[in-house]
């Protein structure tokens, strides 16, 4: 067997970009201070039967420890016309200026016309990495059928 190639972060980055992902915003209702939100795109279903699903917060991000003491949060999925919210989200600063939401039935922000939201207690976390996964057992979830969602592909937003 031959020595294992050193994989660089660019040339991963760069082979994960041909996968095409859906983007969504995570927010939380944190005990202490106002909302919080930030913008994912590793996001999937984990199980059905609990229904769980799983996102990645980056282990430098200063909202994933607001989201952790919340203990809750809200995945909005963005339809295709929300692409300033994904810009939003993924800077620093004030992400909820301007931005409608209503509290969920956790507390947690749900982003007004989303293609669909689900709404989760955090059930668990592993460290992988320079992330942490964040298993959410969903609470509630709505969803409309007539929107299309925004898409992340190549590094680029993308409609269906």
């Amino acid at each position: 067997m031959s020595a294992l190639r050193q994989i660089a972060g660019d040339d991963l980055r760069g082979a994960m970009a041909c996968f095409a992902t859906g983007v969504v915003v995570v927010t939380a209702a944190p005990p202490e201070g106002g909302p919080v939100g930030m913008a994912v795109n590793s996001f999937v279903s984990v199980s059905l039967d609990p229904p769980l699903v799983l996102f990645c917060a980056g282990n430098g991000s200063t909202t994933w420890p607001a989201i952790h003491a919340a203990g809750h949060f809200c995945a909005n999925v963005l339809s295709a016309d929300q692409e300033g919210l994904a810009r939003g989200f993924a800077r620093k600063g004030d992400r909820f200026a301007g931005v409608s939401h209503t509290p969920g039935i956790t507390g947690a922000p749900v982003l007004t016309a989303v293609h669909a939201h689900l709404e989760c207690e955090i059930a668990d976390t592993h460290e992988a990495g320079d992330h942490t996964l964040v298993i959410g057992r969903v609470l509630d979830l709505a969803l409309d059928q007539r929107a299309s969602p925004l898409l992340f592909y190549r590094s680029s937003y993308r409609l269906f």
